[in-house]
């Protein structure tokens, strides 16, 4: 295991409260990593790394069994849902604390490393990849997407989900993390060293009355009550009554003629 001199301790902008795991516990290979699945071959071990309440952790699990499979994220409450969520007939999949910057696994571990929606939250994003890369096998792959939060598009257009924007933006930034993560993936998988780097982008649409519902609805309940929340009035980044304004510009974008809400991500597939 690398012993980094000096690991970063980072501040995870959104937290884990309910109104964030809403989300999260949403996301399956298909709809979150569907461009991993010509690797999820059975026999193949991973590492998802960040995995948070772990359902693409044991999505993963399922495509590659028996092979052994590990979720590891910073959060203790958090592994803790994913492991009492384990479904009972997938034995093959495990859940840890354990930090990107120091991972508890020795060198060429891996076939595939996996991180989504990880390097965002990240200081510094190029030591993750490095660290990942390290117990990753030499035929192995390194697997990241994350979103483009400067690059997401809705309609229609809103003063208050604007502000919504330059609230996140700024209580990310100042968490020392790069919102826009999805554009710099290249460029920080190639500092780190990787022998390839195959790049591509996917994105989230939310237009029909089911998708408009739950994402506007998450997002309405998260600028209230979340980490993100909190940290943007503690650093007045935004008042409580503005954190309100753009709560219910989410419900009513829900209902909105013609709207519509995009979010891009970039994501690669580097070889060691």
């Amino acid at each position: 295991m690398s012993e980094p001199a000096n690991q970063p301790v980072d501040t995870y902008t959104h937290g884990h409260s309910a109104s964030v795991l809403r989300s999260h516990t949403w996301r399956t290979v298909e709809n979150s990593a569907a461009y991993l699945i010509p690797y999820l071959v059975a026999g193949r071990r991973v590492l998802d790394v960040g995995c948070g309440p772990g359902t693409i952790t044991v999505d993963v699990a399922q495509r590659v069994a028996p092979a052994e499979v590990i979720g590891i994220d910073v959060g203790a409450e958090v592994i803790a849902k994913a492991t009492a969520a384990r479904p009972d007939d997938v034995d093959n999949v495990s859940f840890a604390e354990g930090s990107v910057y120091q991972l508890d696994f020795a060198d060429s571990r891996f076939d595939i490393v996996h991180a989504h929606q990880v390097l965002q939250h990240l200081s510094d994003p190029v030591a993750a990849l490095r660290e990942m890369r390290r117990v990753c096998k030499p035929n192995g792959v390194v697997a990241v997407r994350d979103a483009d939060y400067r690059a997401m598009a809705w309609a229609p257009a809103d003063d208050w989900l604007d502000r919504w924007m330059e609230t996140y933006q700024a209580v990310a930034r100042g968490n020392d993390a790069e919102p826009d993560a999805g554009r710099y993936l290249k460029g920080w998988a190639e500092q780190a060293g990787f022998s390839s780097v195959e790049c591509s982008a996917s994105i989230w649409c939310f237009a029909d009355d089911e998708e408009r519902a739950w994402w506007g609805g998450l997002w309405a309940g998260r600028i209230l009550d979340s980490s993100l929340a909190e940290q943007a009035v503690a650093r007045g980044v935004a008042s409580q009554a503005e954190l309100e304004s753009m709560s219910a510009a989410f419900n009513q974008w829900v209902d909105a003629p013609g709207a519509w809400f995009s979010v891009p991500h970039g994501q690669l597939i580097a070889r060691p």
